[in-house]
């Protein structure tokens, strides 16, 4: 069996993927979503990135899992990335849905060199937290009225410590055994951080023909490539 820890990205908690679960389920394997630190039902607890690659850590190991999938969607790649090389031989499969990767020394917004100065504005402004996104984020991202409504309804202010505190990596992390899924509506190719690692034999590149955010948009097809990537489909 198959022990799939799904961890969502800014703004997110486990309630993200309650429509990704049923078929993740109905083939026989684990299912464990995550609500990171400082998030949805954990709101008011401190947290910086390394808090949140402790998160995850911790659940594999006070379930005592094994055969490990770990999913990381957007921001939540960064710390899904170093806590999968934590886990050690718990591990069988990473997939990063849409997601930003870590570097060894680098923070999320390294990664974001044109919207860096916006992000920490607003961070500044609003008590150290990044205020959830708005409708206008959601446009053209493939979401129906009621989707939207479900994703803003829920969402959360998101801890601006975990997005300026830097990754560490023990080892390279095309060395992973990974998936990266790419929602084509969010951008036809990945980052060039990504495209360097799907250049690894390690690494598989899938696309998926709707926006960042396919646990609301299309949450079968997004179970579907996570049975798929594993090899444990049926």
């Amino acid at each position: 069996m198959t022990q799939f820890v799904l961890v969502a990205g800014a703004w997110l908690g486990a309630w993200a993927w309650r429509d990704v679960e049923p078929d993740l389920r109905a083939a026989g394997h684990g299912v464990h979503p995550l609500t990171l630190s400082g998030l949805a039902d954990r709101q008011g607890t401190a947290a910086g990135q390394q808090t949140h690659v402790q998160d995850i850590v911790d659940e594999v190991e006070r379930l005592g899992l094994h055969d490990v999938v770990l999913v990381g969607h957007s921001y939540s790649g960064i710390p899904v990335g170093q806590a999968a090389e934590r886990i050690g031989d718990r591990l069988a499969h990473v997939v990063l849905v849409d997601s930003d990767v870590p570097a060894d020394g680098e923070s999320f917004l390294s990664g974001w060199p044109d919207g860096r100065t916006g992000v920490e504005a607003a961070i500044a402004a609003n008590g150290g937290l990044w205020p959830p996104p708005t409708a206008a984020d959601c446009a053209d991202q493939g979401l129906g009225d009621e989707q939207i409504a479900r994703l803003l309804g829920g969402a959360t202010p998101h801890p601006g410590a975990t997005l300026t505190e830097p990754a560490t990596l023990a080892r390279p992390l095309g060395l992973l055994p990974a998936t990266y899924v790419k929602c084509l509506l969010d951008g036809p190719e990945p980052n060039p951080a990504v495209a360097e690692l799907l250049t690894s034999e390690r690494w598989k590149l899938v696309t998926l023909d709707t926006g960042h955010w396919p646990m609301f948009s299309q949450p079968r097809e997004l179970a579907r490539i996570l049975l798929d990537a594993t090899g444990r489909g049926v």
